[in-house]
């Protein structure tokens, strides 16, 4: 038969253990040269700088930097990933005070991959690890930027 007590005393230093080695794990981690993103090994093939504006009646638009052209707009509704990376990458820029000057870049590299770069703050994002319906909607917007005006 199981002694409840005894559960009840060793529950603090089972969990204490498992934070230490949480914790320890991490450490060796970060030491040995681990990184949380992965890294494309192909270079880049297509790219473009994009501005993004959210506007009061919930529509998105995107811009092309360069030359200002629009080239895509999201109502309410549609385009919820665009506007979850956008949400997310613009909540960084306001924790770290910066202003919305500096674009954001989406490239396609020789491997396939397709990142999404904002040039504020350095942070890049995979987007084909979102899957393949999700990446396609940038795709068309690289693709948009490269169609002529």
């Amino acid at each position: 038969m199981k002694n409840p007590d005894l559960n009840n005393k060793l529950a603090p230093f089972v969990l204490f253990g498992s934070i230490t080695i949480a914790l320890v794990l991490v450490g060796v981690a970060r030491y040995s040269g681990y990184k949380d993103q992965i890294e494309s090994s192909g270079q880049v093939v297509a790219s473009c700088d994009l501005r993004f504006e959210d506007r009061p009646s919930g529509v998105v638009d995107v811009y092309s930097q360069g030359d200002g052209r629009l080239l895509g707009r999201f109502e309410r509704g549609d385009g919820s990933f665009v506007r979850g990376i956008l949400r997310s990458m613009t909540r960084e820029r306001r924790s770290r005070d910066l202003g919305s000057e500096a674009p954001f870049r989406l490239a396609r590299y020789s491997d396939g991959a397709l990142t999404i770069r904002d040039e504020a703050t350095g942070r890049q994002i995979y987007l084909d690890a979102f899957g393949t319906t999700n990446a396609d909607v940038f795709k068309r917007l690289l693709s948009a930027s490269r169609a002529e005006s």
